[in-house]
């Protein structure tokens, strides 16, 4: 099972809508299927040119190792050599950093996808992320230990 356009086009909007609500910096939003490819994605007005790439490499870090990136930033502290070697694994595409969320179905728990955003804190990315998520009925997984 994988995230469907139509949840992948609320995820985005309904991300977008709350970053203007809380009055973020622009931001970029792209969400990628359980093969890690991209469903959808929107860079609103300001947002900086290398803001795809990284939130593609938030969702896919998070794809990749199957937890959220928040966990990704925190093992990251505890053994930098290990977060290393993965970035390298992975040809440099994942980024350890919050706004990286997994994207989760209600009934069976399973990975269907994952948001990735850039544009503002990593915090503040993830918040909104969730908020997205949310909003399209599905569970948002940002990992971490506040989880």
């Amino acid at each position: 099972m994988s995230v469907t356009l139509a949840q992948a086009s609320t995820i985005v909007d309904a991300t977008l809508k709350k970053a203007r609500e809380l009055k973020q910096m622009p931001q970029t939003v792209v969400v990628l299927d359980a093969g890690g490819h991209v469903v959808c994605a929107k860079r609103e007005d300001g947002s900086g040119i290398i803001r795809f790439e990284i939130a593609v490499g938030k969702a896919y870090g998070a794809l990749g190792m199957g937890w959220g990136a928040r966990t990704m930033m925190e093992r990251a502290a505890q053994n930098p050599n290990f977060l290393t070697a993965i970035v390298a694994a992975s040809g440099g595409r994942m980024v350890p950093n919050p706004g990286g969320v997994l994207i989760r179905d209600n009934s069976s728990n399973g990975i269907v996808g994952a948001v990735g955003i850039s544009g503002d804190t990593g915090d503040n990315d993830e918040i909104i992320a969730v908020a997205g998520i949310e909003a399209a009925g599905l569970k948002a997984d940002p990992g971490g230990a506040k989880k």
